[in-house]
């Protein structure tokens, strides 16, 4: 079967009147819909949950008089659309519905106005989360997913990070040390929050976190002129140490899903150059999420942009310890 038959198979399904794909201040360069299309792209959050006059616009509306002006909107746009669909080959027009169904539930919905709201958790939870936009974006996560959301992502990036706003700490970027003790309190925080609380809730079953980067960093700290001051960065041409890029060997934090936790797959050589010992790749990392979500990607094709059928992963397996 197809992802896309199977992702609509599911939707239909669904009585969560929020879409079934959420992005917080998401990587957005990285998780686009590729050849599903953009029916299948994440409603995406922008701006810090954080602040007190954070607001996600357009939904939940509560006055009756605009909900019924927009029936009679959208009922007009649909008489007025008697476009030939032959032409659309990408499947421009088909994304449009998919838009347009999910706005309207976002819009008429009150529940999908309470699960955005931050305000509804008690002081304490919002607290152990931690008050900054790291904290409360796993917060609000947790709410999405809890009230029907099935795939969430987030990135844990910004001016907590350090001077340039994200980890990539190049020695001309941030000083390594610094920026990870800059970091590292709020990140500790927020993700062990939300580890905890999902098992405190009853959603460690159903719920899988996955915390991870792109790759590693190299295990040797070399030293760099500064580019700038700031924020775990030296001033400008102050030497300072970092780390680059580094595809042979990394780590990543796997919770809930049903696994059973607390132990380490896999390990590197003593230099913590390469991997060794049951050693993983990416085609079995995104294998095990798709089996998560009920996805058999040995067996699952979608067509490219060129008709063609495409294996979902390639070369990849489930990792059978993190497979509940």
């Amino acid at each position: 079967m197809s992802v896309t038959n199977y992702l609509r198979s599911q939707q239909t399904g669904r009585t969560s009147p929020l879409p079934a794909y959420v992005g917080i201040n998401p990587p957005l360069e990285y998780n686009g819909p590729a050849y599903l299309g953009d029916a299948y792209s994440p409603f995406t959050v922008h701006g810090n949950p954080n602040d007190p006059k954070f607001s996600v616009p357009n939904i939940g509306l509560s006055d009756n008089g605009q909900i019924r002006r927009l029936g009679r909107r959208s009922k007009l746009r649909g008489n007025l659309d008697t476009l030939e669909r032959t032409f659309d080959r990408a499947g421009e027009l088909a994304a449009l519905d998919e838009f347009e169904a999910q706005a309207m539930s976002l819009l008429v919905n009150p529940q999908t106005k309470e699960a955005f709201d931050l305000t509804k958790e008690d002081d304490a939870v919002r607290d152990r989360y931690g008050r900054n936009e790291w904290g409360q974006q796993l917060l609000l996560a947790r709410r999405l997913v809890e009230a029907g959301v099935e795939v969430l992502t987030t990135s844990l990036k910004g001016p907590l990070c350090g001077r340039v706003q994200n980890w990539d700490d190049h020695a001309v970027n941030h000083n390594v040390f610094e920026g990870m003790r800059f970091r590292a309190a709020a990140y500790d925080q927020a993700v062990t929050a939300l580890i905890e609380d999902i098992h405190a809730r009853g959603l460690a079953e159903r719920v899988l976190v996955v915390v991870t980067g792109e790759f590693g960093r190299t295990p040797k700290v070399n030293y760099a002129a500064s580019t700038g001051g700031g924020d775990a960065s030296a001033p400008a041409g102050s030497m300072q140490p970092g780390r680059d890029h580094w595809p042979r060997a990394f780590s990543n934090l796997w919770a809930g899903g049903g696994i059973d936790a607390g132990r380490f797959i896999g390990g590197t050589d003593k230099r913590g150059e390469d991997s060794r010992e049951r050693i993983c790749g990416p085609g079995d990392f995104l294998a095990t999420i798709y089996h998560h979500l009920g996805i058999d990607s040995a067996n699952t094709l979608i067509k490219d942009f060129n008709g063609r059928p495409t294996p979902i992963v390639d070369r990849g397996k489930p990792i059978p310890e993190l497979v509940g």
